[in-house]
Order: C-alpha cells, then sequence, then structure tokens
C-alpha cells in the first residue's frame, strides 16, 4: 500500500474510533484517543488507556509518562515523530482504573486495523495490559520485559510502562535497558532487509 493510501486508511480507521459507542468508556470520555505518529513507522508503541491528559487533548501519551517515552526515544536516537504511538483502549477509563475485558475487546479490532494498516517491523508493548492482549495472556512483564518474541512477521517487544518507572524509581534502569534492547533489534531488523525508505524512520 502506498503511503497516501495508508495515511488515508489510518485516518478513516481514526474517524471510527473518535465516533466509537462500542463499550461504556465512550460515555464520560471528552475525546477519544486514536494514536499518532508516522503511517509507515518502523517502531509501533502500543500503552494501555489514555490518562486525563490525553483524555483532553486526544493525543496518547502526552503526560509525564509521555516525555519519558519522549526522552528514552531520544536517548536511542529515535525521533518520536517518527514512530507510531496508540493504546489497547482508545478512551479513558473512569479514574485512569484498569480497563476491563469487555473495554479491550471493544477496542480489538481498532487496534487489529492500526498495526495492519502501519505495519511496524518491531511493536512494542507498554505494561501488562498491551503485552497481554497483543502477545499471550499470561505473559509476566516482571519476567519477561526486553525478551522479544516474533510472530507473523513482527517482533513483539514487552517493555515496561514509562509510568510504572516514574511511580517506581527502581524501574528505570530497566526501561532504559528495554529500550536499548529496542534500538539493537531494530538494526538488526532494518540490516536484514533491503533499503528502502522506512530507514529514514530511525
Amino acid at each position: 500500500m502506498a503511503s497516501s493510501d495508508a495515511e488515508d486508511a489510518l485516518e478513516q480507521v481514526h474517524a471510527q474510533i473518535r465516533a466509537c459507542r462500542l463499550c461504556s468508556l465512550s460515555q464520560n470520555r471528552t475525546r477519544a484517543v486514536p494514536g499518532e505518529g508516522a503511517a509507515a513507522a518502523d517502531v509501533m508503541f502500543v500503552g494501555e488507556a489514555p490518562g486525563g491528559d490525553e483524555d483532553r487533548q486526544g493525543r496518547p501519551f502526552v503526560g509525564p509518562a509521555g516525555r519519558l517515552l519522549t526522552e528514552q526515544l531520544k536517548k536511542i536516537g529515535i525521533d518520536r515523530r517518527n514512530v507510531f504511538i496508540t493504546n489497547v483502549v482508545k478512551c479513558r477509563p473512569p479514574g485512569n482504573r484498569d480497563p476491563q475485558p469487555a473495554e479491550i475487546e471493544a477496542c480489538r479490532d481498532h487496534l487489529l486495523s492500526q498495526i495492519a494498516l502501519v505495519n511496524p517491523k518491531v511493536i512494542c508493548t507498554l505494561g501488562r495490559f498491551a503485552a497481554q492482549t497483543l502477545i499471550d495472556p499470561r505473559l509476566s512483564i516482571t519476567r519477561q520485559h526486553g525478551n522479544p518474541r516474533r510472530m507473523s512477521g513482527i517482533l513483539y517487544l514487552p517493555i515496561y510502562h514509562p509510568a510504572a518507572a516514574l511511580h517506581q524509581a527502581r524501574l528505570i534502569d530497566a526501561l532504559e535497558s528495554d529500550f536499548r534492547r529496542l534500538r539493537a533489534l531494530l538494526d538488526e531488523e532494518l540490516d536484514d532487509t533491503p533499503s528502502s525508505p522506512r530507514r529514514a524512520h530511525a
């Protein structure tokens, strides 16, 4: 799919998300948060759910966790504008509670459509909910963060959620290690493929 076609198709998905009423989260949202970034990104980040800042702005990862994510990307030489960022659920759960199974299921097709259209080389799942939704429902983020799995031609890398590192300072070293692992994996993936415009995204 041509880049412009992918961008158009992605925007159609995002319009559907903004109008979505498939679960009760839509009743109390200020804005749905579809996601943002490059339509042909090598790296896709999938978090848990929007928080208060995201709900107000309609953009993913714009609060403190988002700033930490941007910092970690910069440390490994990646511009945030060149990745794609979204969440498992697209509307803020009340009080920032955990998303419920029915809410995750209601958003699943939206997320899968985004993955299919972006077609990244690496998907980084941020935290437990994203990892268990996309990789393995039994996955332990504590034990398996930083360990990639290849599924359907895409490398999935479970890493700690930046919010966890903000709340537990002892996790910052692990988070930084996970991002260095991402840099190494991305370099390997790019080295194994022919030169293409995507290389510029890293």
